[in-house]
């Protein structure tokens, strides 16, 4: 019998395809990956699949590799896709993609499917990662398939299937949005959200924090220590990536910080909005980039600015195992190096404010800095110094003078 690996949440949809996939002969092994996304009874969960036919279910907990090798290395180079999104949803498929091809490698699986449709983002993020790490491996994306797609046009056909097939799922009460979390941010979208006439902060109900509105009148204070662009101490104890995410994420998010609401280019070509909330990773965010102004090089900042948008672009497009990713995080491993220090920040009402920074390998002289008298900066090299970066204007001047 042909063998399939099911990235599978236990939802209607991949109860479904998890049925369908039978349907089409092929043995499944579902697997929960673990992103930190909410469940009721993980262990239920992996006993419906068994229930429902599945050869094997298991679940994976990679919420500490997401943190430390996926999310701080975008961090690394302040990524942020159309300078507001942090790439919460994008950095977890390239990782749902190596755990279901490694648990394919063990069971020795020749297929790999997920519920992913085709109008969207994850399924390119899905299939680029697992071509990248095994091309041998078919992938199956049934919403990409016009007799899969033909057979359940909408929810009701989807839940007459589950009853069919005494499929046990829970007919919930229907949202006027979809919302995908993990353990780094909650994005929302669809429904309702498609209507750019409504306001999205105001109807998502949002699960990782108070609005701003609502948060303490009193400003809280939150430190954070970095090592080598990593952050490894929250209010002076050491903690895991995990730790320092979710930490952050119940500080912050009782603070109301870390909502946006975006209109953003699919890498598929169409406009979608989206609501997204991240609380923890926006106040490390800013927290790494106060460091780096008292650490890191000018030039070396200005040319990681310039390329971040590209690193943002590759992950949001799912292109996270490729040669030109590994070398631009050789690049960032490299350019964070001196970026080590502690950063005190004030969250009060949706708003970070520095209160105060240090850095053992500050840049930052007070003696050259200061407006005041004295000091070890001699205003007279500016004058040679303007002199030469303006030699080219006043050559072209002479040639040709500029009309107004």
């Amino acid at each position: 019998m042909k063998s399939c690996v099911l990235a599978y949440s236990g939802g209607l949809d991949t109860s479904v395809i998890l049925g369908w996939l039978q349907d089409q002969g092929y043995e499944v092994h579902a697997v929960y990956v673990d992103l930190g996304q909410p469940c009721e009874d993980r262990e239920a969960t992996l006993q419906k699949a068994r229930d429902c036919g599945a050869k094997s279910s298991r679940i994976v907990d990679v919420r500490e590799e997401m943190c430390r090798d996926f999310a701080f290395p975008v961090l690394g180079w302040q990524a942020k896709y159309e300078g507001i999104y942090l790439l919460g949803t994008s950095i977890a498929r390239p990782l749902i993609s190596k755990v279901c091809i490694d648990v394919a490698h063990e069971v020795g699986a020749t297929a790999y499917a997920h519920g992913a449709t085709g109008k969207g983002n994850d399924q390119c993020r899905f299939q680029l990662a697992a071509d990248a790490i095994d091309p041998s491996i078919k992938m199956i994306a049934p919403w990409r398939i016009k007799e899969f797609r033909e057979a359940f046009p909408g929810r009701t056909e989807l839940i007459a299937y589950c009853n069919e097939k005494n499929i046990p799922v829970k007919a919930s009460a229907a949202k006027p949005y979809s919302s995908d979390e993990n353990v780094l941010h909650i994005s929302y979208e669809a429904g309702k959200l498609e209507e750019l006439d409504v306001n999205g902060v105001e109807i998502v109900d949002f699960g990782m924090g108070v609005s701003p509105q609502e948060a303490p009148d009193k400003a809280e204070l939150v430190t954070i220590g970095f090592e080598s662009g990593v952050p490894t101490k929250l209010n002076g104890k050491n903690v895991s990536a995990l730790e320092m995410v979710e930490g952050l994420n119940e500080i912050a998010g009782r603070n109301g910080v870390g909502r946006i609401d975006m209109v953003e280019n699919r890498f598929v070509g169409m406009k979608s909005r989206g609501v997204y909330e991240s609380p923890g990773m926006t106040v490390l965010y800013d927290a790494h980039m106060y460091i780096e102004q008292l650490s890191m090089d000018r030039d070396l900042m200005h040319l990681r600015d310039r390329m971040a948008p590209e690193v943002a672009e590759m992950v949001y497009y799912g292109f996270w195992y490729t040669p030109k990713m590994d070398a631009l995080m050789a690049f960032m491993r490299e350019s964070q190096k001196p970026v080590t220090g502690e950063v005190t920040l004030k969250l009060y009402k949706g708003n970070i404010i520095v209160d105060s920074r240090s850095s053992p390998n500050s840049l930052y002289d007070e003696d050259i800095a200061t407006m005041e008298g004295g000091g070890t900066y001699d205003q007279d090299d500016a004058e040679g110094f303007l002199r030469i970066q303006g030699l080219p204007s006043r050559v072209q001047a002479a040639v040709t003078p500029r009309k107004f």
